[in-house]
This record gives C-alpha cells, sequence and structure tokens, in this order.
C-alpha cells in the first residue's frame, strides 16, 4: 500500500505541479522572505496549468505570480496578512498590484491589533444580548414572523461589527499560499471583484457567526442561520482553490446547543462561489466533517448567473460532510475525479441540481456509511437535468460497483432528472482515473500540508 501511495503521488506531482516558470531573482528583505526556499518560492510564483479546468479560460489564473520582490511577504498575524494583502482591510478588495502572500502558523481573525484574542462578547452591540434575544423572539411568544425592532437591529449592528474584523479581503491578482502547518481560523477569506487569485496549502477552521439570525420562516419548523463561508468567491473570475482542508475544528456543529427546537447554527459554507463568480477551479481540497460545503450560485432568481458560474470540482476529499457537495444553480459544472466518504447523523446529498443547473459528474467513487443509498447522492433543486458517468459507489455492505446515479434516483424519486445536462468538458488537466483508484490517489493527497512546502 505504501508503494501505491508513493507512486500515486509521484504520478500526481508530475501531472499538476508542473515547474513555474523561473522569476527575476531579487533580495529579499530579512526577516520576512529570506528564510524562504527556493521551491517555496518556486511555488509561490506557480500559474494554474493551461487546461485545468474552467479557471484557465481566458486569460488563465496567475494569481500574484509577476509581484515584485516588496510585494512577497510571509504573514504569521492578523494585522500582517491584512498588510501584505495592500494594508487596509477595507481597502485592499481593489489593490490589483501583484503579490505573494507565504501564511506562517495560524492566524486568528479574532486578533485584534495588539494580537490580543477577542470573543463574541467583544464585537457585540451594546443593545444585544443572546438572553435577550432568545426571550425576544421565542416563537411562542413573538410567533411565526420575522425578528424586527430594536433587538434585531442591535443584532444586524453587531454582525457589521464582526464582518468588520474576521472578513478578510483579498483583492485581484494575488496568491495567498500556506507555509507548512498554515492555519486561518475564525474568518472568512473573501474574493469579491477579485479576479486572478491563487489560494493554497492552508487549513480553514471556524468561521463561526456570532450573531446568528433566527428564520421563523425557513423549512416547517424554523432554522437558524449564519453567514460567514471560510472561503467565499463572488464576482471574480479565474480563481483557484488548491491543497486546502476546510474544517470546524474543534467547535463542531453537532456541539453547538438547540434552541427554538432547531441547532443553533454557527457555521455556514466551505467554499461559497456565488454572485456571478464564475472560471474556478477547485481542485486537491479537504472537506472534514462539515454540514454546507459548496454552494455554487446565489438564488433561484434567474438573471446575472445565468451562463456564469462555471466550475471545475476535481479531486477532492468530501469525508463525512453534510451537504452540497456542491449544489448547483445555472452554472456549467465539472465534478470529476473526487472521492467522497458519506455517513453520520444529519446526512442530505451529495450533488443538488438546482435551477438552470448543468453539472458533469464522472468518474467519482463514493463510499456509504449506514442508511445510505445511491438513490441518495443526488437531489432535485428545482433542477432538471445532470450528466452522470462512470462513477462507482462502495455500500455500507456491499462490493464497490459502477452505478448510474440518475437512474438511481429517479428509482425512487418523482419528477425524474434527466441523464443529459446539455455539454461535455473540454478544459481539463491530466488523465481522468478510472473510479476505483479515486480514493487510493485522492485520500492520501488530498487538502493542506501535501504540497512540498
Amino acid at each position: 500500500m505504501r508503494r501505491i501511495a508513493a507512486g500515486a503521488a509521484l504520478i500526481t506531482l508530475i501531472l499538476t505541479a508542473a515547474p513555474a516558470p523561473a522569476a527575476a531573482h531579487s533580495p529579499t528583505r530579512e526577516g520576512s522572505t529570506a528564510a524562504l526556499s527556493p521551491l517555496a518560492r518556486q511555488l509561490g510564483r506557480q500559474a494554474l496549468p493551461a487546461g485545468d479546468g474552467w479557471a484557465a479560460a481566458g486569460p488563465g489564473t496567475t494569481g500574484g505570480s509577476a509581484a515584485a520582490a516588496d510585494r512577497v511577504q510571509v504573514a504569521s498575524t492578523r494585522a500582517e496578512l491584512i498588510a501584505a494583502l495592500g494594508g487596509n482591510n477595507a481597502t485592499n478588495i481593489t489593490d490589483a498590484t501583484p503579490k505573494i502572500v507565504y501564511v506562517k502558523g495560524t492566524i486568528d481573525g479574532f486578533e485584534d491589533a495588539d494580537g490580543r484574542l477577542l470573543d463574541c462578547a467583544d464585537l457585540a452591540d451594546p443593545g444585544y444580548s443572546l438572553a435577550a434575544y432568545l426571550a425576544a423572539y421565542d416563537p411562542e411568544v413573538w410567533g411565526r414572523v420575522t425578528p424586527s425592532g430594536p433587538l434585531e437591529e442591535a443584532r444586524v449592528r453587531s454582525v457589521t461589527n464582526q464582518t468588520r474584523h474576521t472578513q478578510i479581503n483579498v483583492g485581484p491578482n494575488t496568491t495567498i499560499i500556506g507555509l507548512r502547518g498554515a492555519r486561518l481560523t475564525g474568518l472568512t477569506l473573501m474574493i469579491d471583484r477579485a479576479p486572478n487569485v491563487i489560494v493554497r496549502n492552508i487549513t480553514f477552521d471556524d468561521a463561526r457567526d456570532c450573531f446568528p439570525a433566527w428564520s421563523p420562516t425557513d423549512g416547517e419548523t424554523g432554522n437558524w442561520n449564519s453567514q460567514y463561508d471560510l472561503v467565499s468567491v463572488r464576482r471574480s473570475e479565474n480563481v483557484w482553490i488548491d491543497h486546502n482542508t476546510f474544517t470546524d475544528g474543534d467547535n463542531p456543529d453537532s456541539a453547538q446547543p438547540t434552541y427554538f427546537g432547531r441547532p443553533y447554527q454557527v457555521h455556514d459554507g466551505s467554499l461559497d462561489i456565488t454572485h456571478t463568480a464564475s472560471l474556478v477551479t477547485a481542485a486537491w481540497n479537504r472537506f472534514d466533517g462539515r454540514d454546507k460545503v459548496m454552494l455554487i450560485g446565489s438564488s433561484n432568481t434567474v438573471g446575472p448567473d445565468v451562463d456564469r458560474l462555471k466550475v471545475t470540482v476535481r479531486h477532492n476529499l468530501f469525508d463525512g460532510s453534510l451537504q452540497r457537495l456542491p449544489r448547483v444553480r445555472f452554472g456549467q459544472v465539472d465534478v470529476y475525479n473526487n472521492a467522497y466518504r458519506l455517513g453520520g447523523e444529519g446526512f442530505e446529498y451529495a450533488i443538488g441540481v438546482g435551477v438552470q443547473s448543468a453539472v458533469y459528474a464522472e468518474n467519482n467513487h463514493f463510499t456509504l456509511g449506514s442508511g445510505i443509498s445511491a438513490a441518495d447522492l443526488l437531489y432535485d433543486w428545482s433542477g432538471t437535468a445532470i450528466t452522470t458517468r462512470g462513477n462507482w459507489v462502495a455500500p455500507a455492505r456491499g462490493l464497490p460497483r459502477p452505478v448510474d446515479l440518475v437512474a438511481a434516483y429517479n428509482a425512487v424519486h418523482d419528477p425524474d432528472l434527466s441523464p443529459d445536462a446539455g455539454w461535455t468538458p473540454a478544459l481539463r488537466h491530466g488523465p481522468v482515473l478510472p473510479a476505483p483508484l479515486v480514493p487510493l490517489v485522492v485520500g492520501p493527497l488530498a487538502g493542506a500540508d501535501r504540497l512540498p512546502l
């Protein structure tokens, strides 16, 4: 098995990590980038290989590969990260100067300017407390009506305070790459109106919402909703998300209390691609034990998202996650060679077929826990069609076998899904693995700390 894994690793590195063109060498600043290895410098300047998914379309994705020496920096605190991205979190979103930021160690979004860790109470508006919110908007008292009034307004102001502090804004032409052990915790990396961005080799965990909203009309019994993703891609093109790990860390949703009969949801998505974003490749990432993973498309409203949201999802490991693997609206989304390990209480579905979506799912491998069948892998979110080819399913009690996912779904659900999404992917880098090999390759190679940094 070690020989198989080692061989797979070598093949994969050859296929996916071709050396970047050599950059002109410039002296580095002492105490900043001087200690970076030659390989770390090379990987920091690496562009997405040609043809590697939708992010290779158009001008391709080069991130900060053209950065001058003074825009190549190492960050180990929240303040240093903001400084390396341009200097001001409010204006970094428009800083289009090419830049490379190496993340060292753990950076906590709740760090204050002096390094002190804040908590939710520090970010709360004076007019807000959870105890008061629960007392005021208990359905037995307030009814099934959306919260309003001074207390809800104070909650919204609290959300604004948290967003200002824990949302880290990324500008165009940027590469953010983690050194070994790099972790971004308690924050949202926001890529909004920022074309040409690369994010690699980082563990993202616990982008917790201190002030979830009670939505009494969400579903039959209402739900708590949070708004912070670990990584959010909005209104951006040519984005490469590679070899990252997404997790809730030591603050899983399963540990949250229940209020008004519903779980107190403090986490939102892992990697959401919304608000007309397009040309994104998500590859070799690991999603560990998360509820909501990858939402592609903002709403069911026909409008700006049409002919956008073109995303490639390849060679990712979805391990113990519950839904949105991914959930798609409108986009042409290529889902191939992903490994799924599905199970646990609360599992809902793997691939969500939403309004006018066109998902092409090929040669994925699904390992199923007890109580999950092939018929549970797709979910109809008002979509009509999905192409599924060459996928394999390993049931909890049985041998792995090829399964027609659309036929399995249609056998127990109405209305039927069409097996033709109406397009065939053309942008793929390297050979497509047979589905039985996918868990052998993707399992050991997906996620952070797999690149030689």
